[in-house]
């Protein structure tokens, strides 16, 4: 700990928390893009681009979010 008050684990525990919130929001938005997909009644060869299209950045959000949450888990185990 130093003059702050502010200790390493502290960061790494607020850190992940952003990242995993980043994880999170890239999720939602993965959810919002094949939503409005499916509302707006694409076929079946739209549909399956926008999924192929959405499938990296969908699995890329889940990777954050599970980074942030070890991250947070490290720094409460640790801290």
């Amino acid at each position: 700990m130093d003059d702050t008050g502010i200790s390493v684990f502290d960061i790494l525990i607020w850190t992940g928390a952003g990242i995993s919130v980043l994880g999170l929001l890239g999720l939602f938005w993965c959810i919002a893009k094949v939503r409005r997909a499916k509302r707006d009644g694409q076929d079946d060869a739209a549909m399956r681009a926008t999924l192929q299209s959405v499938m990296p950045l969908n699995l890329g959000a889940l990777f954050l979010s599970v980074i942030g949450l070890m991250m947070v888990i490290v720094g409460i185990s640790l801290g």
